[in-house]
């Protein structure tokens, strides 16, 4: 029960697990995702050969394989999706559909929901989900009859769909009416194609109904129809781009350029980088020559609706600019490096007032979240000034109108689109000289919000400042390098009373001035003193956003202003989809003229990231959110490696256990310098709880000893720090051991050598001739005898020693007599075993289905099984193979017919084992393991197994006599012989 390593025949060490001193390197990552992106490409391919070949089970085992090592692939799961569909596995399908629609408003998956539902005669629902497909997107042709089959059952009119060309197809009983925004303006339509009349787009729905009864797709999102995904960017040859029209991909879009004049879009891009699978972007381009002139500025470019497409208006010179070719530009491009500037004398400024800057534009019940947080939150005496950049939501439109006209906001409208940029500095412009508070209307802020920022803004050299927030780069908490849940209302309270408790109440209580890079947008102070130094955020090159607060910081240090966090306040950002699938192109491009603008950039926020200075005050928020949720409770701290696998279960399920007699479950797991203290049932939670050892190690125990730790429990030491043995000491508490595997007398853990052979536990001589020739795992300078030594000493001072089977405690007492051990196996193998079907002979003429299961390494019986496949290819026995796992080497099983699914998840297991219709489950390890989870899954499927008799999974097998334990060591053409005589064919 170790961890599930592959062990290649080679000397190997303790570099081959993650841990105190090592770690794994940037690239050994990229050549881990290389080869797994290398693997998933390889099953995608034979997936879709076995599909146009005929093979639809074989195709979808393949993709299924490819999909499990891709996972976050919206592609994958699209083409898994249509291959359940073609085998009649409409739940599997439905699934991936609704999460595709769900998440990327994919049309193709909206309409094929809709499938699944009729097939799975869940009619009722299929009509919900049509209804709202045919109102937001344009129906192809083979949707009609689905869309006439469901119209009838659910006793509808008729249906209808719309196309961006202007054309309005109608399927009724009887003749309808037109409407648009209410507005009659057709009757006595009957069924065919009509041409909608002139601005339709300009409306916001679209009405076709007899009397009050609409039918199927009515009223229509026009916006929805309409909305165009877009990018555009200079380079050296002009202006390129593309766009396309998500909710109708086969329509040609139309550009508009600067000057009236119209550009279609075509052909389709080969080569765009898009998150939104099945992505139809059609590519455009302005030839150098087709410019105005000299330096025109900025360019607007739109799309059908009058959009500024995502990357406009646009600089041509920006081209000239990220390609170095800077000789002869405007002076506005002249790059401005990097803290070039000296620093300004502190002291302490008179602040001539504040006001609130938030920009908006749409998700209306985003925005008016955020500002009725704002609304009660404020003083008196700050106004809010809302920047309506032309929002297309009219509910949204209207609540700002209320406002303004209730005297609650300062309003000021766009007649079109114009970006965050101009928006925010139209409400700068009119807060009249006062520090500014900018706010992006995706926020939720807390009471003292506005008084926190404030104080931090008393220095005279301060220029911004950035309070945490679940999602804002280097000022994220908890979590800085993956994305953090968007917490409630009640919980960005909480996380504030947190940060305020901690951190204080900012600069003016004595808060540490943590300086940053730059500010983030998200929610950003800005002093008065720096905006008038340093002028207003950039409107000419970073169109609708993202690097204008970045350049605007670069030259405000340039002048000597500085950057502060503020961690004493805690704002929540929703975060948001704005410009859509276009939102990596923007922030790439803009990117890339932030550096050309300020050389250094890029380094600047890599050595910030690198120096952590944020990383105390963090820890010191979870530290105290951890007390918090202690409630003081007492707590076990369970020591375990950080490779999941078996030792990480009986840790989550000992710590369920834990906490449900009331007591704090925490885990210490090791990394490059220390180790991380975790929460077991929410590690995610607390992130930053890293020391480094032994420097860090006195406020290790004094945290530990606040969390009232009573008891250590070891379960692996592997890649801990030396200081982790003694921490029980160090603490005055007892000590626990539950034993896993074999690592207290053998170095290489698996009691194999370097060939994938049981070593039979040998004298100690024996012993040190293995680790000198084969390596250990241990990852320290340790001898045969120091290790027994030191292992007798701890073992015999623990309070408790536990181990899972009766295999394991004899092997242990027989290296260490006199020890007690108490046997607590792992799982209920009566309870496992309850469906297990008696070995009765397969059908005639069908070849036996052998199921392994696991991940399985050499010493978990790799060659075992790569032999009984090559065995079974030699001979041509009617044996299939499959794993339910993966291995070091799948191309090498895969190439002898094995069917390898590669990595699942816990919850995918049964199903997968399912899928494999197997006869009988084989253990192939040749190790004696100290408990076999696969053994639990194989009779849990209902199976009896084969193992070799030696360890956890003989002694269990043998015990229940659910299946057969063989002797170790035997050739694979026996093997073969025993499993077809017991579970194959009876012919």
């Amino acid at each position: 029960m170790s961890a599930d390593r592959s062990v290649s025949r080679r000397r190997t060490s303790g570099a081959a697990f993650a841990g105190f001193g090592r770690t794994v390197s940037e690239k050994e990552r990229a050549l881990w995702r290389e080869a797994m992106s290398r693997r998933a490409q390889e099953a995608f391919s034979r997936g879709q050969a076995a599909l146009q070949g005929g093979n639809i089970s074989l195709g979808l085992f393949w993709l299924e394989r490819a999909e499990r090592m891709s996972r976050t692939n919206p592609n994958l799961k699209w083409a898994v999706g249509l291959a359940c569909l073609s085998a009649g596995r409409l739940a599997d399908c439905l699934l991936r559909m609704r999460e595709l629609r769900e998440t990327y408003a994919l049309r193709e998956a909206a309409f094929l929901e809709v499938l699944c539902l009729v097939r799975l005669e869940r009619l009722d629902e299929a009509g919900c989900r049509m209804q709202d497909a045919l109102s937001r997107f344009h129906a192809t042709p083979e949707t009609h009859p689905i869309a006439d089959q469901i119209a009838a059952a659910g006793g509808r009119l008729g249906w209808m769909t719309a196309s961006n060309n202007g054309t309005l197809l109608i399927r009724a009983a009887r003749p309808v009416r037109l409407l648009l925004d209410g507005q009659e303006v057709a009757t006595g339509l009957k069924d065919g194609v009509h041409v909608l009349s002139e601005g339709w787009r300009l409306a916001r729905q679209l009405e076709v109904r007899s009397g009050r009864r609409h039918v199927l797709g009515s009223p229509l999102d026009i916006a929805a129809l309409t909305r165009c995904e877009s990018f555009v960017e200079a380079d050296i040859d002009g202006l390129t781009g593309w766009i396309w029209t998500p909710a109708e991909p086969e329509h040609v879009p139309q550009v508009t350029l600067w000057d009236g004049s119209h550009l279609r879009a075509e052909a389709f891009a080969q080569d765009v980088d898009s998150d939104i699978p099945l992505a139809r972007n059609r590519i455009f381009h302005v030839p150098a020559a087709l410019l105005p002139p000299g330096d025109p500025g900025p360019l607007e470019l739109r799309d059908a609706n009058g959009h500024l497409l995502t990357g406009a208006p646009v600089d041509p010179l920006t081209g000239r600019l990220v390609t170095g070719q800077t000789g002869g530009l405007a002076a506005r491009f002249q790059p401005v490096a990097v803290r070039s500037g000296m620093p300004r004398a502190s002291g302490l400024r008179a602040s001539p007032g504040c006001a609130v800057v938030i920009p908006v534009y749409a998700a209306c019940s985003t925005t008016m979240a955020c500002l009725r947080t704002v609304l009660v939150t404020c003083p008196a005496d700050v106004p809010v000034i809302v920047v309506d950049d032309a929002s297309p939501e009219p509910a949204l439109a209207s609540a700002l109108d209320r406002f303004a006209e209730e005297g609650r906001i300062l309003l000021i409208r766009h007649d079109r689109n114009r970006g965050f940029p101009i928006s925010a500095n139209d409400g700068i412009r009119a807060a009249e000289g006062r520090d500014i508070l900018l706010l992006n209307s995706d926020t939720l802020v807390p009471a003292g919000w506005v008084e926190r920022l404030r104080a931090r803004l008393i220095q005279s050299d301060t220029g911004t400042v950035t309070p945490f927030s679940n999602d804002a780069t280097i000022m994220s908490y908890p979590s800085v390098d993956r994305s953090n849940p968007v917490p409630s209302l009640r919980e960005m309270r909480a996380m504030d009373r947190l940060c305020r408790d901690v951190c204080g109440d900012g600069a003016g209580t004595g808060g540490d001035r943590i300086e940053l890079p730059t500010a983030h947008g998200f929610c950003m102070a800005i002093s008065a003193d720096c905006l008038l130094e340093v002028g207003l955020f950039r409107e000419d090159i970073f169109a609708q956003g993202y690097g204008e607060e970045n350049d605007f910081c670069l030259r405000a240090s340039a002048k000597g202003f500085r950057h502060l966090a503020a961690p004493e306040l805690f704002v929540a950002h929703v975060g948001s989809a704005s410009f859509g699938g276009a939102r990596k192109a923007l922030g790439a491009r803009n990117l890339q003229i932030l550096n050309a603008l300020h050389p250094g950039y890029n380094q600047l926020v890599k050595c910030f990231i690198k120096a952590d200075p944020l990383h105390e005050t963090r820890r010191r928020l979870d530290a105290a959110a951890l007390l918090r949720l202690a409630a003081g409770r007492p707590a076990v701290l369970m020591v375990q490696h950080d490779a999941g696998g078996g030792v990480g279960r009986v840790v989550r399920e000992r710590s369920a256990a834990f906490e449900a007699a009331g007591e704090l479950a925490l885990a210490l797991r090791p990394h490059a310098t220390g180790c991380l203290l975790e929460h077991v049932s929410e590690e995610k939670r607390f992130p930053n709880l890293k020391f480094s050892l032994p420097r860090e190690l006195p406020g290790l125990l004094d945290l530990l000893r606040s969390l009232r730790v009573r008891v250590v429990e070891w379960h692996h030491l592997i890649g801990h720090a030396p200081a982790i043995r003694t921490l029980h000491e160090a603490l005055d508490i007892p000590c626990d051991i539950f034993i896993h595997d074999h690592i207290w007398f053998c170095p290489r853990i698996s009691l194999c050598d370097g060939e994938g052979r049981y070593c039979g536990e040998p004298d100690q001589a024996g012993c040190e001739k293995c680790v000198s020739r084969w390596g250990g795992y241990l990852g320290e300078d340790i001898s045969i005898s120091g290790l027994l030594a030191r292992s007798a000493h701890e073992l015999s001072s623990a309070r408790a020693l536990m181990a899972p089977t009766d295999d394991t405690v004899r092997r242990i007492t027989r290296h260490f007599p006199g020890l007690t051990i108490q046997t607590i196996p792992l799982e209920d193998d009566a309870e496992l075993q309850a469906d297990i079907r008696a070995a009765r002979p397969g059908l005639s003429g069908q070849p036996l289905r052998v199921c392994v299961v696991g991940g399985i390494s050499q010493w978990k019986g790799y060659d075992v099984l790569l032999d009984l496949a090559r065995e079974i290819r030699a001979h041509r026995l009617p044996i299939e193979l499959s794993l339910v796992g993966h291995t070091h080497d799948d191309d090498a099983l895969i190439a002898l017919g094995v069917r390898v699914t590669g990595e699942y998840r816990e919850n995918e297991v049964q199903d997968l084992i399912r899928q494999q219709k197997p006869d009988v489950g084989l253990i192939p390890s040749i190790a004696p393991e100290t408990w076999c989870y696969a053994l639990g899954q194989v009779w849990r499927s209902g199976l009896e197994a084969v193992c070799f008799d030696l360890g956890a999974q003989g002694e269990r097998v043998r015990k229940s006599g659910a299946g057969l334990a063989i002797p170790l060591g035997i050739p694979a053409f026996q093997l073969a012989a025993i499993l077809m005589r017991k579970w194959g064919s009876s012919r």
